[in-house]
């Protein structure tokens, strides 16, 4: 097999990348940020980096980048504590070092001739959107006309604030936006069921149906759509695209052992035009086409 089969040889880095912070939100959420240059240096949003919580757990854990800086080398990550190995990263603190394997798998893939950005993250999905937003604004698109929607059921681990940017087609409870966004006036608006004050009270995916119903049928021929979050918010999703006729990239989050292509413990179904192949979430993915994971019927 020659090097052009294995597009993903040579693009993944190890690194003992130093703690620069962490920080603990409610909900047991933790944003970690570390300085591991190379991973900064060729990560993309949708990547993700396999991290060794501590020594004396073998197995490493797969968390989504949610921003990297390559002129700091500083990687930036959300993570919620499930199990004792996340439990375990839980206590690093500043000057701590962790072994940081990354970046690793397909980021999105950004049309330009769809100036139109739609972002979608539920929960542990909303880092990749957020990294998206900021590469584009760092790559100098005008997202005015794009929507970053979120949801979560516990506490938003960032800094909300009544929005001023506009955003038609939008429920009237949905007041709030991140004020990084905002002040980047960059449209966004949040979703959940738990009351949060501006908070739309409802799923994520109902501000993502008015959003789209709100627009033109050119304008909705100008828009992609990329999403990632649970398996349920990610079917909907697929099938607002397909409902709307929007391009949607999804992005996938499934159990992983390696997360470099070598144990296939993270395949999924993928439908292809001459058929049903099992594709690897960690190399093969973890971005793929939303019609190829939901076909419509």
């Amino acid at each position: 097999m020659s090097p052009a089969d294995k597009p993903h040889r040579g693009t993944i880095h190890i690194e003992d990348a130093a703690v620069i912070d962490q920080v603990a939100h409610p909900g047991e959420q933790f944003v970690l940020s570390v300085h591991a240059p190379e991973c900064a240096q060729h990560a993309t949003a949708g990547s993700f980096a396999h991290l060794q919580c501590d020594p004396d757990i073998p197995m490493r854990r797969p968390i989504s980048i949610m921003g990297a800086d390559p002129e700091s080398g500083q990687v930036d990550f959300l993570y919620k504590i499930v199990g004792h190995g996340l439990r375990s990263l839980g206590h690093k603190k500043a000057g701590d070092t962790i072994s940081v394997l990354g970046p690793i798998g397909n980021g999105f893939t950004i049309d330009d001739n769809k100036p139109r950005k739609l972002m979608v993250g539920g929960g542990v999905g909303v880092p990749p959107m957020l990294f998206l937003a900021n590469q584009l604004a760092r790559a100098g698109t005008n997202l005015g006309t794009s929507l970053v929607l979120m949801g979560s059921e516990v506490p938003f681990p960032f800094t909300t604030v009544e929005s001023h940017v506009g955003v038609g087609g939008i429920a009237t409870d949905a007041t709030h936006a991140l004020e990084s966004l905002e002040q980047q006036r960059i449209p966004s608006r949040l979703a959940s069921l738990q009351g949060y004050d501006g908070v739309h009270n409802g799923y994520v995916t109902d501000l993502t149906r008015g959003w789209l119903a709100f627009l033109s049928d050119s304008e909705r021929a100008e828009t992609q759509m990329f999403a990632c979050g649970p398996e349920p918010m990610l079917e909907a999703a697929a099938q607002l695209a397909a409902e709307f006729n929007v391009s949607c990239q999804l992005c996938l989050e499934e159990y992983m052992a390696c997360a470099v292509g070598g144990c296939a413990g993270c395949t999924v179904p993928v439908h292809l035009e001459d058929g049903v192949a099992m594709k690897r979430v960690c190399v093969d993915g973890p971005v793929f086409e939303a019609k190829t994971i939901y076909p419509s019927p």
